[in-house]
């Protein structure tokens, strides 16, 4: 490999040497493009040689130039500062003197910290952390979270018997005392005060205390759940009083709710609570209503605490990382902590007795990995509970490994979440929506609701965990480059944006930090022909060979053949070198030899096809690379390609696009099909064909100006849940810079911060096999420092922080739900469901804030009510009627209603295939067409949470009441290929009479021919809401009952009447005078119920409701109608 510097002599060329290479200036910036089609327009413009004189006589305008110098200015370039490096570690062996003295089988004793210490002695991880004596807190720290008089107390168990122990730890919920408690209880608290010094005092990165007794369920003046003080809460005021650090992240992933921390930190805006635990309806220890997703804090600190209630055991790893992607990262990035505390419980391990969970090891180690690109990597994790003492050690070790920079295991169960999970995740999003910007989603509703088959869900079989292999790698990044790739060069054009500099640039950056150094440099070569033919025709291998004899007149004729080309003598040699550069490297990952790897290579690949050139690419080098990985592997190896070049890589989708073992996921510019490389190829609507559909999936920005927080909200809600349910096994990142600050063509915003997040967010799958490949950009200080940031997160340097954050643009958003839309058929990892807000008329490039009053809400905190068009989805499990769409008589009700249900269990290929129904004389018309069932006991928390920490949460439905006795239906194909073919006149009949949805929220379902006892046909599926947020209002029904024929009271008429729910006036529809919808006008009461066919609509959510608060009137009303109870209430 030749070393840069040796090209110095090289004079730049002129008409009298046109094949000598420009002289390289490591300072040159390209600040115009100039004689590029990329971005320029249609194919049908003027000539090349054309574009390019045009494009040499033109001047950037004063706006271009000036946004040009603002993001030059912007950019971070003091990255020189080597990272931290080092994992601190407490673990004090007096912290196992105390057990309790009258139950030996009590779960929480010494033998913990002995099977921990057992295995990472055996896994040689203690010699590698660092290692801090532990300290005893002092009372003035302890007293930053508890009472003196509560400390004072605890100091006296030091001199109390047996007896007096006994009967002191009775008078708490689930503790016992030991003489020794108080010790360990402060060394335990004292150990993380050390680590916070040491992290905070730049000693070392990040850090783990090994403690007991553990803390979270302590409160100001309790002891509780084997808790005396809690440990994060005084770790997390001891930081901002001693280190002024302004914001806290306390992450609880304990299978119990840490209540104790939640009470310390509810009206604290400067701490963010975050608990993922099992609750089941309040059944669950601390059985309290405020460990619900209801809960989210109280006055300034509304919006901080953030539950996740598991409501069922069994729960995965792909249901914590779900939480982890969808909530707690986004909220993080909004929120920037400048410290990251866990409370780190391996109950929710598989084989744990008391959390019945099936999370793995490997599943905690992708959590740490995703913590560990917060605060700048300031991390610190305390051991809570854990009491299966095998899976208890391995998760430890797990989350160690991790800290200490070792790849992160594929995981073991690879999966989307499951429904249970999907219903609790929804009711957080609703509840959190109105605090923080980060979570607003667009509000373009899916036009597809049919999803692909999957399997049907199930627990996993209970098993023990398997002990994990941790890889120990020779090197841990790879670097090649050759500077002999510098030789392809335009012969007619200095300053096209694709110049010899660009590798030049980024390796003298690279050495210039230090990072190459860092780096194993391995010896480019070309590919071989084998190589070149994965993906090439020989015929065009041939053809670019032939390049290399031809003359200057036919070199330019060559490259006018295809789109956006130069050629001269060495390109064809540059192109074999750079492929064969990145299966070189591929090689080496594969083998073991490093774990990931940089390859700056030059020219770029991801635009040429099978049999053509284009947009300045010859080879398509990370198509080759994937199809050599999967030749020198011996089987088809599951890959992901990650495209975040600005331009669509339109020749590896149409290599790709059949292939079910490669997942092609592109980020980039694509302005309604205008900009390079046009056309619709890169439209979210593209999802490959044959067995590769929906392997191709693209995000379409349609606008410029897209920076940190589109990127990444994409990464969160699209590119990493369908990674992780594709589980690859290898990942390639064709790195385009293109979208950076400063770039000319691709005239967007990301940071070099920005492009290390999203490498580390990467970097959590296929075992850190990960290896990026330069591709475009073309501002050479802009693609430097992007990839030199990238190299460092490869290398294990946590990413830096980002700049002051900005909401994601609303027309990023719309990109983002689109691709969601056309994709979650396929992807049960994009089933979540999602609130949904009005983006208002707001632009493409403006971003998505919220009104002051709605972050302010105390009801909105509270989880009682939401803003207005704001309303849950929900999938294809989910109660639904049909009925006629005539207006029927009570006798035709009873024979022509339908309700259509899909079970929660029943699996996809069974949903989408067939329903199942009941015919009963209370025809529920109900709609809003939406993504997964929400069951009604997950969802109808909508009280504030109790007074008194202690108080029992009470009994709430279970979801299996949502379901009842029914009879399966199959539906006909002509049924389901009839969806949204209704006339006008049918839309009309779908409105609600008192409100008027508008037909493209409902789902219509034409063509039930087939159904018994229906002479229509045309029939009408509307799915109801299971829950709305307005329940609240509705009131007892009278005492006197209800009288279904009584009168509108406005203009006395007696057909199509409705109730309200809240004040039990009767007016009449919207069809008829519309005295209904003014009584909602005028008294705002949302509810109301419908005498002719016993539906309930909300004015608020624009949406029919079935949720068991209004079951009482509509029976009331039945009965009166038809002289019994309703025969299904649920």
């Amino acid at each position: 490999m030749t070393s840069i510097g040796q090209d110095s002599t090289r004079q730049r060329r002129n008409r009298h040497n046109p094949h000598s290479p420009p002289h390289v200036s490591d300072s040159s910036v390209t600040t115009a493009k100039r004689g590029v089609k990329k971005g320029a327009g249609p194919r049908s413009s003027p000539s090349l040689a054309e574009v390019k004189k045009k494009g040499r006589m033109k001047k950037l305008s004063p706006t271009a130039e000036q946004d040009l110098i603002m993001g030059l200015q912007g950019l971070d370039l003091d990255l020189e500062a080597r990272a931290l490096s080092g994992t601190g570690l407490v673990f004090d062996e007096q912290l196992n003197e105390f057990h309790c003295l009258w139950d030996d089988s009590f779960p929480e004793g010494p033998e913990r910290l002995h099977a921990i210490r057992e295995l990472l002695t055996q896994e040689g991880l203690l010699v590698r952390c660092v290692s801090f004596q532990a300290r005893i807190a002092k009372k003035e720290e302890l007293m930053l979270v508890h009472s003196l008089e509560y400390i004072d107390l605890m100091e006296t168990t030091q001199n109390m018997n047996e007896a007096e122990l006994r009967i002191l730890a009775d008078t708490y919920d689930s503790v016992y005392l030991h003489p020794n408690s108080y010790t360990c209880a402060c060394l335990a608290s004292g150990s993380l005060l050390r680590l916070v010094d040491a992290v905070l005092g730049a000693e070392v990165q990040n850090g783990m205390a090994i403690v007991r007794p553990p803390g979270h369920h302590a409160h100001y003046d309790l002891m509780n759940g084997y808790c005396m003080f809690n440990h994060v809460a005084v770790a997390a005021r001891y930081a901002q009083q001693k280190h002024d650090i302004q914001r806290v992240l306390v992450m609880d992933w304990d299978v119990h709710h840490g209540q104790g921390t939640q009470f310390i930190f509810d009206q604290d805006p400067s701490v963010l609570y975050f608990s993922i635990h099992r609750y089941e309806h309040g059944r669950f220890w601390p059985h309290l209503k405020a460990s619900n997703w209801s809960a989210t804090g109280i006055g300034q600190g509304q919006g901080y605490t953030i539950n996740v209630p598991w409501n069922q055991v069994g729960m995965r790893d792909a249901d914590y990382i779900a939480a982890f992607l969808h909530i707690l990262l986004p909220v993080a990035l909004e929120f920037q902590p400048q410290l990251v505390l866990v409370a780190a419980g391996f109950d929710a391990l598989q084989g744990d007795p008391k959390g019945e969970m099936a999370a793995t090891p490997a599943g905690f180690a992708q959590l740490t990995h995703l913590l560990m690109g917060l605060a700048g990597g300031k991390l610190i994790l305390s051991l809570e509970g854990g009491y299966n003492l095998h899976s208890l050690a391995e998760g430890v070790s797990a989350s160690l490994h991790t800290l200490l920079g070792d790849p992160c295991p594929m995981l073991e169960f690879p999966s989307a979440p499951c429904l249970s999970a999907q219903a609790s995740l929804s009711c957080v999003l609703v509840a959190l929506e109105p605090f923080w910007e980060v979570l607003l989603r667009s509000a373009e509703s899916s036009k597809e609701d049919k999803m692909g088959e999957t399997k049907k869900e199930g627990l996993p079989e209970p098993s023990v965990p398997s002990i994990l292999a941790w890889p120990v790698l020779p090197a841990r990044t790879g670097l090649v480059y050759d500077q002999r790739m510098t030789s392809h060069y335009n012969l007619w054009d200095n300053h096209h944006p694709e110049m010899p500099q660009r590798i030049l640039c980024i390796v003298h950056r690279l050495e210039e930090l230090g990072l190459a150094g860092r780096c194993l440099t391995l010896p480019a070569r070309p590919a071989t022909n084998a190589e070149l033919f994965s993906c090439h025709s020989a015929e065009y291998v041939g053809r670019l060979r032939a390049t290399e004899n031809m003359k200057t007149r036919e070199l330019h004729r060559e490259g006018s053949n295809f789109d956006s080309i130069y050629i001269c003598p060495n390109t064809f040699a540059c192109a074999q070198l750079a492929t064969g550069a990145v299966c070189r490297l591929v090689e080496a990952v594969l083998t073991g030899e490093v774990l990931n790897g940089v390859a700056v290579v030059r020219p770029p690949g991801h635009h040429a096809e099978r049999e053509a050139a284009c947009g300045f690419c010859f080879f398509n080098t990370v198509a080759i690379a994937a199809r050599h990985a999967q030749s020198i592997s011996g089987h088809a190896l599951r890959i992901l390609i990650v495209d975040w070049d600005i331009h669509h890589g339109n020749g590896t989708q149409h290599i790709f696009e059949d292939d079910p073992s490669v997942l092609y996921m592109s980020l980039h510019r694509y302005d309604h099909g205008t900009f390079f490389p046009m056309g619709n190829e890169g439209a979210s609507s593209q999802i490959g064909r044959s067995a590769g559909t929906g392997f191709t999936i693209n995000v379409a920005w349609n606008g410029p100006r897209v920076g940190d927080a589109d990127y990444l909200a994409a990464w969160h809600r699209v590119v990493l849940p369908i990674a992780y349910e594709f589980n690859p096994e290898l990942v390639l990142v064709s790195a385009g810079f293109d979208a950076a600050r400063g770039d000319p063509l691709g005239g967007c915003l990301v940071s070099p911060e920005g492009y290390a997040h999203l490498t580390h967010l990467l970097m959590g799958l296929a075992n850190g096999r990960v290896i990026l490949i330069l591709e475009g950009g073309y501002n050479l200080t802009s693609i430097s420092e992007s990839m030199a940031a990238c190299t460092r997160s490869l290398l294990g340097d946590p990413p830096p922080l980002l700049a002051p954050w900005r909401p994601p643009l609303a027309g990023s958003l719309a990109s983002i739900t689109e691709t969601i839309n056309v994709h979650r058929r396929y992807w049960r990892s994009l089933w979540a469901m999602i609130p949904q807000v009005e983006d208002k008329g707001s632009s493409d490039s403006e971003p998505v804030t919220k009104d002051a009053s709605q972050l302010a809400n105390p009801e909105l905190a509270k989880g009682m009510t939401m803003p207005e068009g704001n309303m849950p989805e929900a999938d294809m499990g989910k109660a639904a009627s049909v009925s006629s769409s005539e207006e029927s008589t009570p006798h035709q009700t009873k024979s022509e209603t339908i309700v259509v249900e899909f079970p929660q269990d029943q699996s996809l290929e069974t949903a989408t295939g067939r329903a199942t129904l009941d015919q009963t004389t209370s025809g529920v018309a109900v709609g809003e067409a939406t993504l997964i069932q929400l069951p009604l006991a997950s969802c109808t928390d909508n009280q504030t949470p109790p007074a008194s920490p202690l108080q029992e949460a009470t009994p709430q439905m279970s979801p299996s009441k949502l379901i009842g006795s029914l009879r399966t239906l199959e539906l006909n194909n002509k049924a389901q290929e009839s969806l949204g073919s209704q006339t006008p006149e049918e839309e009309m009949l779908l409105g609600e009479a008192a409100g008027g949805q508008e037909v493209t929220e409902l789902i219509l379902i034409q063509g039930f021919e087939d159904l018994p006892d229906t002479n229509e046909d045309t029939c009408f599926a509307v799915t109801p809401l299971s829950w709305c947020p307005h329940l609240v209002a509705v009131c007892p029904t009278p005492a006197v009952g209800l009288d279904v024929t009584q009168p509108c009271q406005d203009c006395g008429t007696l057909q199509e009447n409705w109730v309200c729910l809240s004040c039990y006036q009767v007016h009449c529809g919207r069809y008829i005078n519309a005295h209904m919808m003014q009584h909602h006008e005028d008294s705002g009461h949302p509810l109301v119920l419908s005498y002719v066919d016993l539906s309930t609509w909300c004015y608020h959510c624009q949406a029919y409701i079935h949720h068991q608060a209004l079951l009482d009137a509509k029976n009331v009303a039945y009965r009166n109608k038809f002289g019994e109870d309703v025969p299904h209430p649920h």
